[in-house]
């Protein structure tokens, strides 16, 4: 059945969100001052052990990253457009050792008053903050830690949520985007200094 709408695909998707992509990996250098690299996630989805089986994804995902970036375990900045839905995001889904380790002694060091400060702001403008992974403390902290959510974390994302899907489509849709997504700048920076 794909291979029917093959065509489509390419014409309707594939490369516009190719073009899309571009145009976003570049608003997000000109701000950065460093080249973008992106990954366009497939339309395939892997229904192997999935209890829906439905074998496309309705939905277009992007990644971007200064350098090699996300793939290289370092943050990304993430685009995610479905029907009814905008989400914009950065973070990193699951830290490496090292980055664990870094984040750890920061929350719970000198600057971990600050780092959940920064979060608590920007929870207040309405960004989802993604939910600790742990349900108990990590050894050696204790269980009434004054910052026990953000120790009881392996990773760290920030999304913002849309309904106006219209803000990421025309010519000005990078820019919006590019717009949104620097508003989380902050945190970025701070996951790649892990």
């Amino acid at each position: 059945m794909f291979e029917a709408h093959k065509a489509d695909y390419e014409d309707h998707l594939k490369y516009p969100a190719e073009c899309f992509a571009q145009a976003l990996a570049g608003e997000l250098e000109s701000a950065t001052g460093e080249p973008h690299t992106y990954r366009i996630f497939r339309v395939h989805r892997d229904i192997r052990f999935a209890k829906n089986k439905t074998p496309y994804n309705a939905h277009l995902h992007i990644s971007l990253s200064p350098g090699g970036g996300c793939r290289d375990g370092g943050p990304a900045w993430m685009f995610g457009l479905d029907p009814d839905r905008l989400t914009l995001g950065v973070g990193i889904f699951a830290f490496s050792m090292a980055q664990l380790a870094a984040w750890r002694e920061r929350v719970a060091g000198d600057e971990g008053e600050a780092t959940a400060q920064m979060l608590s702001q920007l929870d207040a403008t309405g960004v989802r903050i993604g939910e600790p992974d742990l349900k108990r403390m990590p050894a050696p902290y204790a269980a009434d830690h004054p910052r026990a959510p953000l120790l009881r974390r392996k990773g760290l994302t920030a999304w913002i949520d849309s309904a106006d899907t219209k803000a990421a489509l025309g010519a000005d849709g990078p820019d919006q985007c590019a717009g949104e997504l620097l508003k989380l700048r902050s945190l970025f920076d701070l996951l790649r200094s892990l």
